[in-house]
């Protein structure tokens, strides 16, 4: 799988296990609710910076967006 799907997955999984909808996630992570979508759909990627909000924003690791989930690092 690639980054791209991995972040994808990631994030949507992050955000069901937190119980927050499209919109709440959108407003905790300071983008627009169609961005979110966008890249929740793996059709755009975030940038390095902007990765590193998502995480700061989520109080985890950059490394847990880009992970594969069962994979160690």
């Amino acid at each position: 799988m690639d980054l791209k799907h991995i972040l994808s997955t990631n994030l949507r999984r992050i955000r069901n296990e937190r119980g927050h909808t499209q919109e709440e996630m959108a407003d905790r992570l300071g983008v627009s609710l169609r961005y979110l979508g966008s890249i929740e759909r793996a059709k755009v990627s975030p940038s390095v910076t902007k990765l590193g909000q998502f995480a700061a924003a989520l109080n985890i690791s950059p490394c847990d967006l880009i992970s594969e989930v069962g994979r160690k690092r």
